[in-house]
């Protein structure tokens, strides 16, 4: 492996690293774990986004569709864990993401055919609501978090303003790969801000080892509810389809058609993945569309470039002192980023919807009832407090709630659309291998 080939997969990981640390250090504040298992959130979390990477691109008879893809955590999943964590802990939690992976290896042959079931007008709600549902936490977070003695201080807006500040700048007067690292640069300057305000203690780092071994089952063995195990696979399935159009646009950028058979065995590989995530007490994985855009910069389509990635996630998810120098970031620096990463997730659910008919009025019927049902559920948890448990964990978050409602007006609005859309693509094919 050569220095250019390793100095592109630096790339990747810079363009990644800060979604991929973001994930972890939302979650494991929410769930108010300590310094420690923070730290440990985060070194596993790029540890087992190195290995899924290295799944995908090892193509094999069985799984990794051998594309340039890099995988992280999953944002589908962030506000559903929090969800499963809070009510039923985080051994649930785990449990339901080994159960969701499994789901995903064991029937990715078959899940190409589900696909038909998130057209644009249910894919585009589902991202809409997931960016919708997380400003929240951002907006927290600007202020200095929840329960913070200095909530909403004007040190504090100064500094999350700031960070926001920067990550405009750098997308206005920056170009190509520099531009990519907006987030990163924000977040990277907030904190020496931070630092110079007296604000960021670095005790924590000083303290961490240089080197650890992954841990299975760190936060204890897992337990297997079905509640929390309904929602999760309803979260792989929504990663599935996001990941389902990364394929075929790096497919087109690669000059590479994509079979079906290769959409099974990326499928494999990411259930994989999941169940590793699962196993070492990390997340859900996805492909990064952000780093579909590097492989077009770059104009590198080789898979090595992300093997090498691959391995330097590997390498930093083994040094603790990394890790941990993520969990010194403050709050306000945190919620600045997060408030423009799910700002921009809010803006891909509707660009996806742009592409959706709205002169028919059913489907502006499912992403109103939808979007509604969902944020709903958001702002007002405790609306389905008196229902089973077991349903209750299904439609007491938001992006869940909103999901199922997509899917469901879908098929009883579009129901013979659905049916026989699998048909009618194959039509489609075959009167395009005649002419």
């Amino acid at each position: 492996m050569n220095s250019k080939v390793i100095s592109l997969g630096f790339q990747h990981v810079m363009a990644m690293y800060a979604g991929a640390i973001l994930v972890p250090l939302l979650v494991g504040r929410a769930l108010n774990l300590s310094s420690e298992q923070l730290a440990y959130l985060v070194a596993i979390d790029l540890l087992t986004c190195g290995i899924a990477t290295l799944l995908q691109a090892w193509k094999n008879k069985y799984f990794g569709i051998g594309l340039p893809v890099v995988l992280g955590a999953s944002f589908v999943a962030l506000s559903p864990m929090i969800a499963i964590g809070s009510e039923y802990g985080l051994q649930a939690v785990y449990g339901s993401i080994i159960a969701a992976g499994l789901f995903i290896l064991l029937f990715a042959r078959y899940l190409g055919k589900l696909v038909k079931f998130f057209p644009p007008v249910v894919t585009g709600t589902v991202v809409t609501i997931i960016g919708l549902s997380l400003i929240p936490s951002g907006i927290r977070n600007m202020a200095g978090g929840a329960g913070s003695p200095d909530f909403g201080s004007l040190e504090n807006l100064v500094l999350s303003m700031g960070v926001i500040g920067v990550i405009l700048l750098a997308n206005r007067f920056l170009k190509g790969y520099l531009r990519s690292l907006s987030v990163l640069l924000g977040i990277v300057a907030g904190t020496i801000a931070a630092v110079l305000m007296g604000r960021v203690h670095f005790q924590e780092v000083a303290e961490a080892s240089w080197f650890h071994l992954p841990q299975p089952f760190y936060f204890g063995m897992p337990v297997f509810e079905i509640g929390p195990i309904l929602t999760m696979l309803i979260v792989g399935l929504v990663i599935i389809v996001e990941s389902t159009g990364v394929f075929f646009a790096l497919g087109k950028i690669c000059d590479r058609p994509i079979t079906q058979e290769d959409l099974a065995r990326g499928y494999r590989a990411e259930g994989l993945a999941i169940m590793i995530g699962g196993i070492f007490n990390a997340f859900p994985y996805n492909t990064f569309a952000q780093n579909v855009g590097l492989v077009q910069l770059s104009r590198n389509k080789s898979a090595n470039v992300v093997v090498a990635a691959g391995f330097i996630l590997v390498l930093l998810g083994l040094i603790p002192k990394v890790a941990a120098l993520a969990t010194i970031i403050p709050a306000p620096v945190l919620g600045g980023a997060t408030v423009v990463l799910f700002g921009m997730v809010v803006s891909s659910g509707i660009k996806m919807l742009s592409s959706v008919d709205f002169s028919d009025q059913q489907n502006g019927l499912i992403v109103a009832c939808s979007i509604s049902l969902g944020l709903g559920a958001t702002v007002v948890p405790e609306l389905f407090s008196q229902l089973p448990d077991a349903l209750r964990i299904l439609v007491s978050d938001g992006v869940i709630t909103g999901s199922l409602c997509a899917i469901l007006l879908n098929v009883f609005f579009h129901f013979r659309s659905v049916l026989g859309s699998g048909a009618a693509r194959q039509e489609e094919a075959d009167k395009a291998r005649i002419s």
